[in-house]
């Protein structure tokens, strides 16, 4: 068995295996009654050095300059960045002890990146030049972690303050107070202060008010509110700044990934990549994005399943600093795209 397919078999099992103990997805409710926005690819865009290749497509964020990273999962867990043109520019944390098993990679205003690892159970901030600035979480111990080790590890609920259980996602309000999506071990939301000092956490695991079935990724909109990709239970909470609840969308089906954009105008992105039948088979997986409204108006959606040209496999993250210009790392294609969304007059959805 060649090592690229010992990989895909591993992330399938990764991917799916959380969603078995799970409700599965149906078909998104805006779906029908959404207008499609046209859009391109870019073909080609990334350029790797020779001998160096993309992996598993798992994160994908920009800076305020443009610049790519890709955070993926190959040999060993890699974060790579690229100029505005997709030349390659040079390689964070190498060899670093809080790399594992990617999961997300975000930029804050300040262009530092913000990688969470759920194999190491940790959150790591570097500079714009790759110094390392700020740690959250622990490694666990060698012994626990042989338990605890991707896609074996069980729901945990443990709730500690500077603990995570396979963390998935971090995000920042204007104050720069730090808002993390924990996860797959722990069904919780937690805030820290921007020095990384505990503040909150919120949520159990299940399917009533307030709670989670892996919460696989969160966005904070220019007011601070907190946007929580609920994959598990096919809905996005949306949360106050001290995570009291606020609303809930549960129109476009299991989010994967959100995203917002920046700019005057926010606009809310979410990724609905989940199988919508009791077999995992490609036909049977959606693999539009829809375009909302920060209310939950949805204004469109494009795309669908497949591994060609203007097809997504299971995006697993999506940057949307420009609204026009989507990045979405796919988990499944070993790939990362660049989307170019065409202007068009939306008609909102009336389907929420």
């Amino acid at each position: 068995m060649s090592f690229r397919t010992a990989s895909l078999i591993g992330v399938l099992l990764l991917s799916v295996a959380p969603a078995l103990a799970q409700p599965v997805a149906g078909p998104a409710k805006a779906k029908a009654t959404t207008p499609e926005i046209p859009f391109d690819t870019v073909p080609n865009f990334f350029k790797m050095p020779a001998g160096l290749y993309m992996g598993e497509g798992v994160g994908v964020a920009t800076n305020s300059k443009g610049h790519v990273f890709v955070y993926s999962r190959s040999g060993e867990t890699r974060l790579f960045e690229f100029d505005q043109n997709g030349t390659f520019v040079k390689e964070f944390g190498v060899g670093s002890y809080g790399f594992s098993f990617a999961h997300a990679v975000r930029v804050d205003k300040d262009d530092n990146v913000w990688a969470a690892d759920e194999g190491t159970n940790v959150i790591q901030k570097f500079s714009p030049d790759g110094k390392l600035l700020m740690v959250l979480g622990k490694r666990p111990d060698p012994l626990e972690q042989l338990s605890l080790a991707p896609g074996a590890g069980q729901y945990s609920g443990a709730n500690k303050p500077y603990s995570f259980h396979r963390e998935t996602d971090v995000a920042w309000d204007p104050e720069g107070n730090i808002f993390v999506s924990d996860g797959y071990g722990d069904s919780r939301v937690v805030k820290y202060d921007k020095n990384g000092r505990f503040i909150k956490s919120v949520g159990t695991r299940g399917s009533g008010p307030m709670q989670f079935s892996t919460p696989h990724a969160i966005a904070v909109d220019a007011k601070g509110l907190v946007y929580v990709a609920d994959r598990g239970n096919s809905r996005i909470h949306v949360l106050n700044n001290d995570l009291t609840p606020k609303a809930m969308y549960d129109n476009v089906g299991a989010p994967w990934a959100v995203c917002i954009s920046a700019g005057p105008h926010q606009y809310l992105y979410s990724s609905n990549s989940f199988p919508t039948g009791n077999n995992f088979d490609q036909a049977a997986i959606t693999g539009e994005i829809y375009k909302m409204e920060l209310d939950g108006t949805v204004l469109g959606r494009f795309g669908k399943a497949g591994h060609g040209v203007k097809e997504f496999s299971s995006i697993h993250q999506m940057d949307c600093r420009n609204p026009d210009e989507i990045y979405v790392a796919e988990i499944t294609a070993f790939r990362v795209q660049k989307v170019i969304v065409k202007p068009q007059t939306l008609r909102p959805s009336s389907g929420r």
